[in-house]
Parts: C-alpha cells; sequence; structure tokens
C-alpha cells in the first residue's frame, strides 16, 4: 500500500490517464475542432500577408512620396514661392533652377513618380517637372490633365489630396489617337505645410505611378493578385489587375460596399459572389484611407485540409502508443526533483522524520512555514514605504492608475481625509545645481523636501517629491482653491531656496483640478509653462495662463529673420550678427511661439553656426574640439544662450580673421575667378566675400593692395571688358549686353560705358567698323 501511495505512483497514472483522455479527445473532436481552427489559420495568414502588403505599400510608396513632397518643401537651392506674386516677371530666369530642383527629384524617383509640378493658384501659372512653364495653367487642352487635382485642392479646407487614378497620355499634347498612356495617382500639398488648399498660394503635386503599388501588389501576393484591388472612400478602382477599371467606380457588389462602409482599420467577413463562397478580407492605408480588398474562393482554404486531417489522423494513433510509454519515462523524470526538494528540505529544517511516506504532504507543511517566513518579511518592507510612495505618486501624475488601484495606493501618499481640489506645481532649478556636487544636491532637495511637507497648513495637504529630472513636484490637496495661498507657498520656495543655499529657482503652477484622478491634467499644465522658464528667466513664478496659449500656436518666426543670421554669419559682419541674434532673442520672448518650436529654432541656429564652422574647416587649437550642442545644453537661459552664442562667434571669427592673413592672395585669386564667371549676377562686396569665405571688408582691403585700384573700380573693368568683347563680336542688343554683364538698366549701362570710353555704345560700335 505504500508503493501505491507515494508519489511516483500517483505521477504514473496520473500521466497514463492524461494521454488516454488527450488521444481520445483529439480523435473525437478533431472534425469538429481543428478543421476549423485550421481554417481559422489560413485565413489570419492570408489577412496577414494582406497586412504586411499594406504596410508595405504604406512605407515604401505612399510615405516616400510624402517625404518628396517634404524634400522639396524645405529644399533652399531654389525658391520653390517664385510665382507666387506678380514679381516673378522680373525673375523668370530662375525659373529653369526650380524645374532642375523638380526633375531632380522624379529622377531620383523614377522607380515612383512620374512627374512634379508646382502650381500657383493666384498667378494660374504652373511649372512642371515634364511640360515645363505653363501660364494660364487651367485653360487650353492639357488643362482637363490636372483638372482634378487642380479643382480638388482650390475648394479644400485640408491641406492635402489624394486623386484616383486616372489615365495621361505621355505626350498630353498630342492629338495622335491611341497614344500611349500612364496611370497615374497624384498626392498635392500646400504650401506653407499649415495652409488649407484654398488659402494656400502654391500647391506641390506629385504624380505617383499607380505600377509601383501594383508592383508591390504582385511581388508579395502572386496567387491573390488577380483578386486584389484598392479602392478609394467612394469607390473608385486606385490599382488592380483590370488597368480599364482604373479611376472607375465599381459595379454595385454586396463584399465591397460592406467593406468601404467598414469603420475598421482591417478586417475579414465570408460573402457569396457569383453564387460561390468567397473569402474576403480588408486592409485601410493610413495615409491615404484607401481599402486594399482581396477575395479568395473558400475552396483555396479547404483543398489544403485534406492532406492534414489524415496525418493527425495517423498521429493520433502514434501519440497514444508513445504517450504511454513515456508516461513512465515522464514520471520518473518529474519525481527526481520533488525527491531531491523533499530531501532538501529535510537537510535544511533539521527535525524531519527519516522515511516520508507522501512528499506532497511534507512539502506542503514546508511551505505552510514558508509562509509564515514571509509575513514577517513583508513587515519588513513597510519600512521601505518611501520607494512605494514615490512610486505612486509618480503613476498618479502620469495617469498611469485606475480608479480601483488609485484607491488602494493613496494611503501611501499619506492623505488621511477626502479634499476637493487638487494642484500641481513644478520647481525647477535650471542649471542652478551647475556647481554643486551630487552629494550637495541632493541635500538640497531633501532640504526643500523636508520644509514643504513639515509645514503646517491648515485644510490643506503638500506632499513633495523629486522627479527623474532634478525637478521637485509638489501636490497640494485643498479643501477650497485658492491662488494666493500657492503665491504664498511659492513665494516661500524661492525664499528657502536664495536664503540658504543662494540658489534661483523658477516655479510653475498648474490648473486646479477637482477629483485626484485628474491630477495629471494640472501636472501637464505645470509642465508646459515651466518651459516657458528658459526664456523668460525675469519670471521666477510662472502662472500666466496666457502662456499656454503659445503651446498651441501656429506661428512661426519670419524666415527672414532666420535667414539674417546665416547671411551675416557667412558675411562675417560680427555686429550683425549680434544684432540678429538679439532680434532673434527679443521675437521668441515677446511673440505668441511655443517654447518647443523656440527650442528648435535656437536648436537649428546652432547647428547653421556649427555647419558653418564646418564647411571653413575651422579648427581651435587651443581648446580642442568645440562641442556647440553640449555649450547649448548648459545654457541656463536665453539671455545665457545669447551670451554664449554672440561671445563663440566672435572668437571663431577673429580667429579665422587671422587665419585668412595666411591665404589672402589664394583668396583675392578665387574673388576675380568668381566675378569672370559671374558678370551677370550680384558681385556685391558682401556677395563675392561669402564666396571665398573672408568679411567684406578684409576683401576690399585686398583689392587695394593686390591690385593697385579699389572693389568697384574692379568689377566694373571686368564688365566693360566684357561688354565691348560683346559689342564687335556679337549681334546683340544693348538691353542684351546690359543684362550679360550684370546692369538691370541699359540706361545705366550706357552712362558706365561712356564714362569709361567715352562715347556711347552705338557709337563705339561704328568707330570699330569704320576702322576696320
Amino acid at each position: 500500500m505504500k508503493k501505491w501511495n507515494s508519489v511516483f505512483a500517483n505521477l504514473a497514472v496520473s500521466y497514463i490517464s492524461i494521454v488516454l483522455v488527450i488521444v481520445l479527445l483529439l480523435c473525437s473532436v478533431f472534425y469538429i475542432y481543428f478543421s476549423k481552427s485550421y481554417e481559422e489559420e489560413l485565413h489570419s495568414k492570408n489577412q496577414l500577408i494582406i497586412d504586411n502588403t499594406a504596410q508595405t505599400i504604406e512605407a515604401t510608396v505612399l510615405q516616400s512620396v510624402q517625404q518628396i513632397y517634404l524634400n522639396l518643401s524645405l529644399d533652399k537651392t531654389a525658391d520653390i514661392r517664385l510665382f507666387a506674386d506678380s514679381s516673378y516677371k522680373n525673375n523668370l530666369s530662375k525659373a529653369i533652377d526650380l524645374q532642375e530642383l523638380l526633375q531632380s527629384q522624379v529622377a531620383a524617383h523614377s522607380d515612383l513618380i512620374y512627374a512634379a509640378h508646382l502650381y500657383y493658384p493666384e498667378q494660374n501659372v504652373m511649372l512642371s517637372s515634364n511640360y515645363g512653364l505653363k501660364f494660364n495653367a487651367n485653360q487650353g487642352s492639357s488643362a482637363v490633365f490636372f483638372a482634378d487635382w487642380m479643382n480638388g485642392m482650390r475648394g479644400n479646407k485640408q491641406n492635402q489630396l489624394w486623386t484616383t487614378t486616372r489615365l495621361i497620355p505621355q505626350d498630353i499634347y498630342s492629338s495622335l489617337p491611341n497614344s500611349k498612356k500612364e496611370a497615374l495617382i497624384t498626392y498635392t500639398h500646400s504650401y506653407p505645410f499649415q495652409a488649407s488648399g484654398e488659402n494656400s498660394d502654391l500647391i506641390i503635386a506629385i504624380d505617383l505611378k499607380e505600377s509601383a503599388i501594383s508592383g508591390v501588389i504582385r511581388n508579395m501576393m502572386p496567387a491573390q493578385y488577380e483578386s486584389t484591388f484598392i479602392l478609394d472612400r467612394s469607390g473608385s478602382l486606385i490599382t488592380g489587375s483590370d488597368e480599364e477599371g482604373l479611376g472607375l467606380h465599381n459595379a454595385p457588389d454586396s463584399s465591397i460596399t460592406e467593406t468601404l462602409l467598414s469603420q475598421a482599420e482591417s478586417g475579414r467577413f465570408k460573402d457569396t459572389i457569383n453564387d460561390a463562397p468567397y473569402a474576403v478580407s480588408y486592409q485601410t492605408l493610413p495615409s491615404t484611407g484607401w481599402k486594399m480588398y482581396s477575395a479568395m474562393p473558400a475552396s483555396f482554404f479547404y483543398q489544403k485540409l485534406i492532406f492534414v486531417q489524415k496525418l493527425v489522423l495517423v498521429i493520433c494513433v502514434a501519440a497514444l502508443l508513445i504517450g504511454i510509454v513515456l508516461s513512465g519515462i515522464f514520471a520518473r523524470v518529474s519525481y527526481s526533483p520533488i525527491k531531491r526538494l523533499a530531501g532538501r528540505i529535510k537537510d535544511l529544517s533539521g527535525h524531519a522524520p527519516e522515511n516520508v511516506t507522501n512528499e506532497f504532504k511534507f512539502i506542503d507543511t514546508a511551505f505552510i512555514r514558508l509562509n509564515d517566513k514571509v509575513s514577517n518579511l513583508e513587515e519588513t518592507l513597510q519600512a521601505n514605504s518611501s520607494v512605494i510612495r514615490h512610486n505612486v505618486l509618480l503613476n498618479l501624475l502620469h495617469n498611469s492608475n485606475t480608479r480601483e488601484k488609485l484607491a488602494e495606493e493613496l494611503p501611501f501618499l499619506g492623505i488621511s481625509q477626502a479634499y476637493s481640489h487638487y494642484c500641481s506645481m513644478i520647481v525647477n532649478s535650471g542649471q542652478a545645481y551647475a556647481h554643486l556636487s551630487s552629494r550637495e544636491m541632493q541635500y538640497v532637495v531633501y532640504r526643500m523636501i523636508s520644509q514643504l511637507e513639515g509645514a503646517s497648513v491648515p485644510e490643506a495637504h503638500i506632499i513633495a517629491e523629486e522627479l527623474p529630472d532634478k525637478t521637485i513636484v509638489i501636490l497640494v490637496c485643498a479643501s477650497e482653491t485658492c491662488d494666493e495661498f500657492l503665491e504664498q507657498l511659492s513665494r516661500f520656495v524661492l525664499a528657502e531656496a536664495k536664503q540658504q543655499f543662494q540658489l534661483d529657482f523658477q516655479i510653475s503652477q498648474g490648473c486646479w483640478v477637482q477629483d485626484i484622478i485628474e491630477v495629471h491634467q494640472s501636472y501637464m499644465e505645470a509642465q508646459n509653462l515651466i518651459k516657458y522658464g528658459y526664456f523668460l528667466p525675469d519670471r521666477s513664478i510662472l502662472n500666466d495662463r496666457t502662456l499656454l496659449d503659445r503651446e498651441h500656436s501656429l506661428e512661426e518666426i519670419p524666415q527672414a529673420m532666420l535667414m539674417r543670421f546665416r547671411d551675416k554669419l557667412h558675411a562675417r559682419q560680427a555686429h550683425e550678427i549680434a544684432a540678429a541674434v538679439e532680434q532673434l532673442v527679443v521675437t521668441m520672448r515677446e511673440g505668441m511661439y511655443s517654447a518647443d518650436y523656440c527650442r528648435f529654432v535656437l536648436a537649428n541656429t546652432v547647428y547653421v553656426y556649427s555647419d558653418y564652422l564646418k564647411n571653413v574647416r575651422y579648427q581651435q587649437h587651443e581648446q580642442g574640439h568645440l562641442d556647440l550642442y553640449n555649450q547649448f545644453n548648459e545654457t541656463r537661459n536665453i539671455y545665457h544662450f545669447q551670451e554664449w552664442l554672440v561671445s563663440s562667434l566672435s572668437a571663431c571669427l577673429e580667429q579665422m580673421e587671422k587665419r585668412n592673413n595666411d591665404r589672402a592672395v589664394s583668396s583675392i585669386d578665387a574673388a576675380k575667378q568668381y566675378i569672370r564667371n559671374h558678370l551677370s549676377e550680384d558681385l556685391s562686396l558682401e556677395t563675392v566675400a561669402a564666396q571665398v569665405f573672408i568679411s567684406p571688408k578684409y576683401l576690399s582691403k585686398l583689392f587695394k593692395e593686390e591690385s593697385g585700384i579699389t572693389y568697384t573700380d574692379y568689377v566694373t573693368s571686368q564688365r566693360m571688358e566684357k561688354a565691348t568683347a560683346l559689342i564687335v563680336n556679337n549681334n546683340m542688343s544693348v538691353e542684351q549686353i546690359a543684362s550679360t554683364v550684370g546692369y538691370r538698366t541699359a540706361a545705366y549701362f550706357i552712362k558706365k560705358f561712356k564714362e569709361r570710353h567715352g562715347c556711347t555704345p552705338g557709337n563705339y560700335l561704328r568707330h570699330t567698323v569704320k576702322q576696320a
């Protein structure tokens, strides 16, 4: 009896019983359960293929097209707003650079896009990579090929639009029938980025090849390609195997209708199509809202089940035989650790019986004793409640708790009664801790928290904790709202920090909320306010709610102001650079710009500075590597940033000015070469100085010393030499010659020519002909 009552015997019987039950159950329910399960798995795999295909289209095609728009809108090599106003008539020559920009993008992505266009609604002008410059763009026989996206964007309150697929002749100006056509989908987006289609002064349109999408489907879903296509919200065919139906509405079909009306991003269902059962799957493309639709015959899934059914039947029989054999082995293997565990417990307890009949009962008794010891350990852990308290407060501030879980954790915060109003405050040190050691910093935080929580405040309770970013969060629990109390508490904290530690803090005050579970809203508001402390260092208490309006502002600093810094930097005009930085700082402080946007602009300004130093190959020999971004991150506030940036720039410019003395000769030669090659362009002293990376004042000095004439006289002499050669050797008008050598008006050119040669260009030509 003792052997049959042992753990080993019980395990052996249990394993054999389990094997018998499982095998019999598997055989009896196989045709009901497994067939359906396998069919569902096949459906799921089919849905997974569609999902992966949709994600591939989204990532490699649609998002790539949107990235092309960003490349065009952010490109600085050409002015994409060239035709935005009537002044474009004076700058038609720049249209070539703009068209080359479009053509370069089309060439770089020729597998995706067919053409790129810039359309200016107010001027009714379109510049295309394929069709060139077109005035009155919405008129003429070719206008029909652009009408859908032009008209669609003019009345669009959004900033982007995807058109349906349409067939466009490769030569839109040809009247030959049966000319080769290209299936295109046009992505249009307004410029500036935030403007709606009806309010934008520039529309960027990119023609996407339909073959780029259908090629992805053909590669990833070869078996389902013929029955897979993409529809827009209205049911028009975007892509599919039927090229003649592209852009047209599909015939009414219950499965297609159900797919279009579905609000779900993806799904699958069964339907009857042409009296045959089909499995329908669909997936939504996030960028466009199009539906990817695939309908496969149900027989496609059932055929794969026959072999699997036979195979599993054979496996069930084999499993029954093998299971009985393995039951004995598993029983022995399972019994070994139990036996070792019982022996280990006997060794540790020191008072266990020698012969144990049932090891399970023996282990159960040992665990009861262990539970008692664990209970004692839990009491010890209560002493470490400060860590728990910290985590509870973090969860509360980040809204990580349900109401039920919060009710369980509130006692750890020491809130003894239910308050009706709650407010979060953030104490930010900025860079005030920079000169303190880690130990001194911890002491300051500990003292501040102790004084806050030790304050006796009637009808209120204060909780203070250090956050991972070294700020201190204060949670005020009160019976009623009292902004005056928050003001007094803020001044108390500031005074204590200044008096005891000589530290300057800033405090932001969030809004009052009536439920403790909504404290995260107050905390988020305090976080948003504290960000403006960097730009408003003169405000020690940040409670002005008008600052929150800047958080949602879409205003941007004028591009001219940002370009001014870069231009003055390239011109190496230290005083102008300082004025540009000061203007930028004042604009950020007084304008309605969000703090994150301002930080981005400052970082971009540092990037422009860093990029300039890289371009001029600046090396700081004395101090090693110039880590601009680390220095930027260590600035305490906007004034400190201004002081650091201006000081750093001045030092760098001074060192580069010294370095320029060693390369004066090469610089003057480069300047002369640039002047000779660009006589028709702007040759102001500042422009040429920026090209050879020296200051305008230094370039003027070099010309006087090296050439013996002033910079202006040299430029004039070169232009007159070029003009004289054009008069004698070319059949050009005076206006054309004046434009070629860089004069805006023929009258001014004639005046300069007469000053140098004593006669007009016409008289000079006649005199030359007579002498010949």
